[in-house]
């Protein structure tokens, strides 16, 4: 996380006036168009989230639709006015919205995450409550596969919490937080490129990601400052955490970065990419006992690069053929196949059209790549070739204050 959001402070009366707001589009953009998905089924609803306040130019969530033949985003809508919701992810329901609110400051020093009911037909977001985060700034949110409990990892505290989710949608108390300790890796990343001065989170420990294996038997973490992917044991009926008998941690290269995961379609790989060198690294992983073995370790950069980028986002795709990994300030996404033993071989890069990607994601029918260009204020879209797996730009874009990220509702 190159661009520090310790400098987002706001007021704790602004801060309850934001979240209590609602977003009704009606007020704010005009009249909601109302429409039931089963009756359009050329387009899917999706959410972005933005950096708001002295962090951006955003306003909050809004909520756009995706033309399917196309992949061309339209109508936006602002749906909700709350802090820095910098990432969102929507319940297995359907019914319910959640937010990190990327602050510093809630109740004195820790970050938020709020919880919305999703009003159909018309999408609007209606506000149901905001709880602590459990450390300050809070970068990254995921549910449980039973939709019982959010995870969320702060980035400033170097925390995780488990947050229990009720019955009505609104969250609970934290059901348990861990605090990162252990020793922290080299100012310099040992992967970097010739020329790097990426070195922007080895000052203390920052837990960048969180999210369960794909048989929601562990939860996985990464903290970038001490360069580690954890791996905790999850009970799905208290949503305690308790680090695996096997293996607490995984290291990455000393300086490097862990920042985001993601699992291949057969549970058996996961790859990870590093913020501070630019790098994927892929791993086997044990689902019967949480443990990564390391495989391979390639650059998301093209061969030559020297100078500075910061990796962000790592996808793979729903067919397990391609996976995909942005890259900030080299302004791309690297595209790479996945072999049968799931070593991932370079087929080429697209440029996102935008400044500083922070965010990608892969829609629910596998056919588009939409980048959040946090500040060039933009989201663009890029087809997939099935077969090479290469991005081809939609020559479409929206504009979005500074866009941080993109879910679709499934």
């Amino acid at each position: 996380m190159p661009i520090p959001t310790s400098s987002s402070r706001i007021s704790r009366r602004s801060f309850v006036a934001g979240a209590a707001a609602l977003t009704a589009a009606q007020a704010l953009r005009g009249a909601a168009p109302l429409w039931a998905a089963d009756e359009h089924p050329d387009r899917l609803r999706a959410y972005i989230g933005s950096y708001t306040g002295s962090s951006g130019n955003g306003e909050g969530i809004y909520l756009v639709e995706m033309l399917r033949e196309t992949g061309e985003l339209v109508n936006r809508r602002l749906v909700a006015q709350t802090p820095c919701p910098s990432w969102i992810a929507i319940h297995p329901s359907r019914k319910h919205l959640f937010a990190v609110n990327e602050v510093v400051d809630y109740q004195g020093n820790s970050g938020s995450v709020s919880a919305f009911a999703i009003e159909e037909p018309s999408g609007n977001l209606r506000a149901l409550n905001t709880v602590d985060s459990q450390g300050a700034g809070p970068a990254y949110l995921s549910l449980d596969a039973h939709g019982k409990f959010a995870f969320v990892a702060n980035y400033v505290g170097g925390s995780i919490a488990v947050l229990p989710i009720r019955t009505d949608g609104s969250l609970g108390d934290a059901a348990d937080v861990h605090r990162d300790t252990g020793s922290l890796g080299a100012t310099h990343a040992t992967n970097a490129p010739a020329g790097s001065f990426a070195i922007s989170g080895h000052d203390a420990p920052h837990a960048h990601m969180i999210a369960p294996d794909p048989e929601n038997r562990f939860v996985l973490s990464t903290d970038l400052g001490q360069d580690r992917i954890y791996v905790y044991r999850f009970d799905a009926e208290t949503g305690k955490l308790t680090p695996s008998s096997h293996a607490a941690f995984t290291s990455l290269p000393s300086g490097d970065g862990p920042r985001h995961f993601a699992f291949h379609p057969n549970g058996h790989w996961l790859y990870s990419s590093q913020e501070e060198s630019s790098t994927v690294a892929f791993f086997h992983y044990d689902p019967a006992n949480g443990v990564l073995s390391a495989q391979q370790s390639v650059s998301t950069l093209p061969e030559g690069f020297a100078g500075t980028s910061f990796a962000s986002e790592v996808l793979v795709s729903p067919s397990g053929k391609h996976l995909y990994a942005a890259n900030r300030l080299h302004d791309t996404i690297a595209a790479f196949s996945i072999g049968s033993d799931g070593r991932l071989t370079r087929v080429g890069e697209t440029s996102t059209g935008g400044d500083y990607p922070v965010q990608c994601r892969i829609d629910p029918t596998g056919r588009f790549v939409f980048a959040c260009n946090r500040r060039s204020d933009s989201i663009t879209s890029f087809r997939i070739n099935p077969d090479s797996g290469v991005l081809e730009s939609t020559g479409t874009c929206i504009g979005v204050g500074s866009a941080a990220s993109i879910t679709f509702l499934p």
